[in-house]
């Protein structure tokens, strides 16, 4: 196995990806693999918000007036700010919670069916993720994203993991029993 390895890494790296698709389940991996992607570009836009953009400082962009703007946010509680008041003990209750939510449905998607379910799940995981990563790393989720229209404004904030959770998590819920295998 080792000599394989070393003539051919492509030889290696298939014998890897075949060993963990046989340990985890294809769906599983499959859920997990979107899941890392999904995080990852949550976790890029919000760099170059703090980073690039220095939102943290500025605090709004005018992106594309009146429809989009930036506006920086720390949600130290749940969706629409709820407990945010709450005590430091909440931050870590609200990760657990969150990682527990993720193991179950990473668990729960080796009984879907269909091409699209890893993708929605990957979507929901990918976005809690994301959300915890800025809970451990700030004390915070950092919102900046902002929709208004028809002259409406609109006062709540949210980000791309927000969004990759409601587009995952709707057809899940809405389609479940299409998702799910005949058992």
């Amino acid at each position: 196995e080792i000599s394989a390895c070393l003539v051919g890494s492509e030889m290696c790296i298939r014998d890897r990806y075949l060993q963990i698709c046989a340990i985890l389940n294809i769906k599983m991996f499959k859920s997990l693999s979107y899941s890392i992607i999904f995080t990852l570009i949550d976790q890029t836009s919000k760099w170059f918000i703090l980073e690039k953009l220095h939102l943290d400082v500025i605090g709004y962009y005018d992106v594309y007036s009146p429809f989009l703007s930036f506006k920086i946010g720390w949600n130290t509680g749940i969706n629409f700010g709820l407990f945010a008041e709450s005590h430091e003990l909440m931050r870590w209750v609200l990760i657990i919670i969150s990682i527990g939510i993720c193991l179950f449905l990473l668990r729960w998607s080796r009984k879907l069916t269909g091409n699209f379910s890893p993708i929605l799940v990957g979507l929901v995981i990918g976005g809690a993720i994301g959300n915890v990563i800025d809970r451990i790393r700030f004390g915070a989720v950092i919102d900046f994203l902002n929709l208004s229209c028809c002259g409406i404004q609109n006062p709540y904030i949210f980000n791309i993991a927000d969004i990759f959770v409601f587009i995952g998590l709707l057809p899940l819920i809405l389609f479940s029993e299409r998702f799910q295998k005949d058992t």
